[in-house]
C-alpha cells in the first residue's frame, strides 16, 4: 500500500476496523523495506528473532526507541538521496536526533500535515503571524525541529510576519499594521508554548497597563513543543487559554502532539481539549514493567506509529513520553480515531521539546 493510497482518504474518517487493516499493512510492508535498506536496522529485526508471519495486527511490530536516533546514523537511502537532515530540540551538551529525508518522504510529510491542519483551521490560507524571530530559520545553525515546526506551519500562510525581532522583542508597530489590514480577516498565529507565554503573552499584559491593547479574537492558535516549563512555573493549560483570552480576546487555541522523529504525524487537540490520532498515524500506549499494550484510561509509554517514514525506519517508535488513551471513534467533537492526553516527560528523561528547550536557558 503506497501513502498516496492513503492520502485518498480524509485524516479522520476511518473506523477502528477499517483503520487496522490500513495500518496493518502499510506498517508491515514499511518494516520490511526498511529492513531490506538500513542494516543497522535489520540486525536489530535478526537479534529479536522477527517474523514477519507472526504478525497479527501493528500492535505486534517491533519498535525502536525515540532516543536511538540520537545515538545510530539510522537511514534507509544513499547518502546521495538525503535532501534533508531534521535535528531535535536539545539543550547544550544534549545529543540531538538526525533524521534522514529523501524527496518522497519530505513531500508525503508535507502532504500529511496539509490534510491534519486544514481539518481544523479550513483549507483555505490565512494572514499568519508567527509567534517566533525570523532568525531561527534563517540561520542554518540554529535549524531544527524548532525550525521544521514554523516552515511546516508557514505554507498555511497567505501573508506572513514574526512577531518578535531577533533579540526576542515584540515587534508592536508590525502587529498593529498586519491587525489594521487583515481586520475583517481570520487570522492564524503559530509559536511554540512557552514563547508565547514569555514573549507575547507576558509582553501583551505588560503593554496592556500602558493603555495599548490588541484584538487577536478573530484568530486562530496553533502551538506545540512541550508544557514541562509552564507546568512548573504553575501554568495549566486551563489558565493559559484563559490568560490568553483575557490579554487579547483569543478564544480558538489549539495544542498539538508531534516530534521531529515523526514530522508531519502530528495529533491536533481539538475542541474538547483531546489529542486526535489521524489515519496517517497511531498511538498505543504501553505498560512499563513488559509493554504489554494499556487499556483505555490507563497510563502508559507512548508509542507512535507512522505510515510515511521510507528514508529512515522510524516507523514505530517508543518515546520517553507518558500519557493515556481516552477512547476510540467516540469523541464528541466527531472525528474518528483514538483521543488521548500527553501527560508528560517520563522521571529523569532528557527535556527534549522545543519549547522546553528554549525555556531551559530561563531556569
Amino acid at each position: 500500500m503506497t501513502f498516496d493510497e492513503i492520502l485518498k482518504f480524509s485524516p479522520y474518517s476511518l473506523e477502528r476496523e477499517e483503520k487496522t487493516r490500513l495500518l496493518t499493512k502499510r506498517l508491515t510492508e514499511l518494516t520490511r523495506l526498511h529492513k531490506e535498506k538500513c542494516p543497522e536496522y535489520s540486525r536489530m529485526l535478526e537479534s529479536i528473532g522477527y517474523e514477519e508471519t507472526q504478525i497479527g495486527d501493528y500492535y505486534d511490530l517491533p519498535f525502536l526507541p525515540v532516543r536511538l536516533f540520537k545515538e545510530l546514523e539510522l537511514k534507509s537511502v544513499v547518502r546521495q538521496d538525503v535532501v534533508k537532515t531534521m535535528t531535535s530540540s536539545g539543550t547544550t551538551g544534549q545529543a540531538v536526533s538526525r533524521i534522514y529525508l529523501d524527496k518522497n518522504t519530505s513531500s508525503n510529510q508535507q502532504r500529511a500535515m496539509v490534510k491534519i491542519v486544514s481539518d481544523f483551521t479550513g483549507s483555505s490560507r490565512m494572514p499568519m503571524i508567527i509567534l517566533d524571530c525570523p532568525g531561527i530559520v534563517k540561520n542554518r545553525n540554529m535549524f531544527s525541529a524548532r525550525g521544521a515546526g514554523i516552515l511546516g506551519f508557514s505554507i498555511f500562510g497567505s501573508k506572513r510576519i514574526y512577531a518578535l525581532d531577533d533579540n526576542m522583542k515584540l515587534d508592536v508597530k508590525g502587529i498593529k499594521t498586519f491587525l489594521d489590514k487583515y481586520q475583517n480577516q481570520k487570522i492564524l498565529l503559530f509559536g511554540f508554548t512557552f514563547m508565547i507565554w514569555q514573549h507575547f503573552y507576558k509582553e501583551l499584559l505588560r503593554l496592556k497597563t500602558e493603555g495599548i491593547a490588541f484584538d487577536f479574537s478573530n484568530g486562530i492558535l496553533i502551538h506545540g513543543g512541550g508544557w514541562k516549563k509552564l507546568t512548573s512555573e504553575a501554568v495549566s493549560e486551563d489558565e493559559f487559554h484563559r490568560c490568553l483570552q483575557e490579554v487579547c480576546g483569543l478564544n480558538q487555541i489549539y495544542d498539538y502532539y508531534g516530534m521531529v522523529e515523526q514530522t508531519g504525524c502530528i495529533y491536533m487537540e481539538c475542541e474538547n481539549g483531546c489529542l486526535h490520532t489521524s489515519i496517517y498515524s497511531d498511538v498505543i500506549t504501553r505498560r512499563p514493567l513488559d509493554f504489554s499494550p494499556c487499556s483505555f484510561g490507563e497510563k502508559g509509554i507512548i508509542q507512535v506509529v507512522s505510515t510515511i517514514p521510507e528514508s529512515y525506519p522510524g516507523h514505530s517508535l517508543i518515546t520517553e513520553d507518558e500519557g493515556v488513551i481516552l477512547g476510540e471513534d467516540d469523541c464528541p467533537c466527531g472525528r474518528k480515531g483514538k483521543y488521548f492526553k500527553v501527560i508528560g516527560r517520563m522521571k529523569n528523561a532528557e527535556i527534549r521539546g522545543c519549547s522546553d528547550t528554549y525555556a531551559s536557558k530561563f531556569q
